[in-house]
């Protein structure tokens, strides 16, 4: 047990052991339950899917919070501690603890060194702060909830910044938002780079794809913007080849939308349907994508990721299904003929504050931009202020004397 009076126990010797799970049950009531140690379901937390499956909360919305409410809920077996008697120690030593220790079944990686290839920054053996705070917002709701419905504890073991003051309370409607730490716990925000594949790049991971199924599908996915589930969830009617355009179920919303995609990747659906013909069913309510093996399948998710994760590994790149979005978002942003509300409405973002993180330069891009100026400015023969003209034949600038003497701490005479 966490000592009430504020001294935790020491935390490096807490074995938090991998104890329960999270199962998918197949049922349309009740998609997931959280198991405990001894077999038996735990109630709590069935209670409060349902109240999210009541709010229209999606399949997945249920399984990302189980994950973090079976994170918390193995923290607190560890301890000893019913749920309803956490109180904000248990909550501060788990802020504590999700910060320090590894995540589970992840060999340690140096998260810090970037992909040659891509720039991208392999996932790291710790906790991401995205992933805490998405933790906080949720365990912070769940003790709300039940809080209010009287079965859990009086007093929120995830306490706001200050006891009830709710973000954003007065905020000025003509101004932007800002971003307020509106969990105690919740770490500082961090911005998440964006990353989108450059053209030549593309081109070399579209001709790594191995069948005219894989090159359609990566080809709705960079010319639509659409999400990598939603388009794999597309069926055989949702495909209207003459208009361009693809019917995608929004993955937050659940809104039915047409979206624009570009005439290759009709080419390439077509090419996928005249190879298939005859072994698989094509009726409208049947799915788009399949698997390439017998017995044929419809395309789940998992399997399109281990196919673009070929791909990648093919040319020592890192990038995800969800880099394609991202591309397509970028392309679309950066065409000035293009208003950036159309690309919130084919993005589908609520906000438009959302889709002009896109229009934010690409380090790639200002790198590219300051060494063009450099180059622009020694063509144009311009000098620096400090280093002397370079000597005729010299393969780098020579400095002034006294410079060096001050670089080197001998004074300026």
């Amino acid at each position: 047990m966490i000592d009430r009076d504020g001294v935790g126990e020491d935390l490096g010797s807490l074995v938090v052991s991998r104890v329960g799970s999270l199962v998918e049950t197949g049922d349309v009531w009740e998609p997931y339950r959280l198991i405990d140690p001894d077999g038996g379901v735990v109630e709590p937390v069935a209670v409060y899917f349902r109240e999210l499956q009541a709010g229209g909360r999606s399949t997945a919305t249920q399984r990302s919070y189980g994950m973090d409410l079976l994170r918390w809920f193995r923290f607190l077996w560890a301890l000893g501690t019913p749920w309803e008697q956490a109180t904000r120690s248990e909550a501060r030593e788990f802020s504590r603890w999700i910060q320090v220790v590894d995540k589970p079944r992840r060999p340690a990686r140096d998260g810090a060194m970037p992909n040659p290839v891509t720039g991208k920054p392999s996932p790291g053996a710790k906790y991401a702060p995205a992933t805490r705070g998405h933790s906080e917002s949720v365990l912070r709701g769940f003790y709300e909830f039940h809080a209010e419905t009287g079965s859990g504890p009086m007093v929120n073991p995830f306490p706001l910044v200050r006891p009830g003051r709710r973000a954003h309370a007065h905020h000025n409607p003509m101004e932007p938002y800002r971003r307020e730490r509106s969990g105690l716990y919740r770490p500082r925000p961090v911005q998440r780079v964006r990353h989108a594949i450059p053209d030549e790049k593309f081109n070399e991971l579209f001709a790594a794809l191995g069948s005219h199924r894989d090159r359609a599908l990566v080809a709705f996915w960079v010319s639509s913007g659409a999400r990598a589930s939603e388009v794999l969830g597309a069926r055989c009617r949702d495909a209207d080849p003459g208009q361009q355009l693809i019917t995608v179920v929004r993955k937050g919303s659940r809104a039915i939308q047409a979206v624009p995609a570009s005439p290759d990747a009709f080419v390439w659906l077509r090419l996928y349907q005249a190879q298939m013909q005859g072994l698989v069913p094509v009726g409208g309510n049947e799915p788009l994508w399949w698997t390439r093996r017998r017995p044929f399948r419809s395309l789940a998710y998992h399997a399109a990721h281990r196919m673009f994760g070929r791909a990648n590994a093919a040319l020592g790149a890192n990038w995800t299904l969800h880099d394609l979005r991202h591309t397509a978002a970028y392309r679309m942003a950066r065409d000035p003929d293009m208003p950036l509300t159309d690309v919130q409405w084919v993005l589908g973002h609520a906000h438009l504050s959302t889709t002009q993180i896109y229009t934010n330069p690409l380090p790639e891009d200002v790198i590219a931009t300051v060494l063009a100026h450099h180059q622009r400015r020694a063509t144009d023969g311009a000098a620096p202020a400090t280093p002397a003209a370079s000597p005729a034949g010299s393969p780098a600038p020579s400095y002034r004397a006294e410079t060096l003497n001050v670089l080197f701490g001998e004074g300026t005479g």
